[in-house]
């Protein structure tokens, strides 16, 4: 499967259906996806390398608690993401590097602003060969 996401229109909000043929891989492109409504990713390279290991009772916490984390570490270190890689992911933890560089000489980069990740019918589903997930942002 080729598509990493999908947006589609959600109130005030935005909501994306990620995929991906594993569990890690979505939430990588769950990463990407979020990062992609925050700023234009295309060509952008960078020096920036920030790991993260997190835990949540569940997949789906553990998906927002990613998200959150991410979205955090955009708006206090002012970092543009725009590739993930997780390492390690089982049902409570995760552990993954995101790399990016500085907003600061990407400002024009900058697209749509966003408060949270949220709950609203969040449910990772598994179909045949791949996994998928529908996200709310609030925006």
């Amino acid at each position: 499967m080729e598509k990493r996401y999908e947006q589609f229109s959600h109130t005030a909000d935005i909501g994306v259906r990620v995929f991906g043929k594993t569990l890690k891989e979505l939430f990588e492109n769950a990463g990407f996806a979020m990062f992609d409504i925050l700023a234009d990713l295309e060509g952008i390279k960078g020096e920036i390398t920030q790991e993260f290991e997190l835990t949540a009772p569940n997949r789906e916490e553990l998906l927002i608690a990613w998200l959150d984390e991410l979205l955090y570490n955009f708006y206090t270190k002012n970092i543009i993401f725009y590739r993930f890689e997780v390492t390690e992911l089982s049902e409570d933890v995760i552990v993954a590097k995101a790399f990016g560089r500085s907003v600061s000489e990407n400002r024009n980069r900058l697209k749509t602003e966003i408060k949270a990740a949220t709950y609203y019918n969040l449910k990772i589903i598994k179909k045949d060969d791949y996994y998928e997930v529908d996200i709310i942002f609030d925006v």
